[in-house]
């Protein structure tokens, strides 16, 4: 049963080494990551900025810094988390 962090999507910017396909699979073996999504958002002639998705079961956000960190990664921001028993979707209500 779910506990805790479900489900976090990160803004990081890091160097071309690892590649994307290495870099997700790295990730995808961080305690409790079930899956991971790398979506290349900018590229220039030293980094890439990407957006992560990784959902699992009590994700441990410290872990994952580390791991981001130990490839040269940096998390520029934090745009989504959903904690708890199951995922809660965003809904558009009449004033959006």
């Amino acid at each position: 049963m779910a506990k805790g962090l479900i489900r976090i999507v990160l803004d990081i910017l890091k160097p071309h080494e690892p590649t994307l396909p290495y870099f997700a699979k790295f990730l995808s073996e961080v305690n409790g990551v079930e899956g991971v999504n790398i979506t290349l958002m900018e590229i220039d002639k030293e980094t890439e900025n990407i957006k992560v998705t990784m959902q699992g079961n009590d994700l441990n956000f410290e872990e994952i810094t580390k791991a981001i960190e130990q490839y040269g990664g940096s998390i520029h921001s934090v745009d989504e988390v959903v904690a708890g028993k199951t995922m809660v979707e965003e809904v558009t209500t009449p004033q959006d």
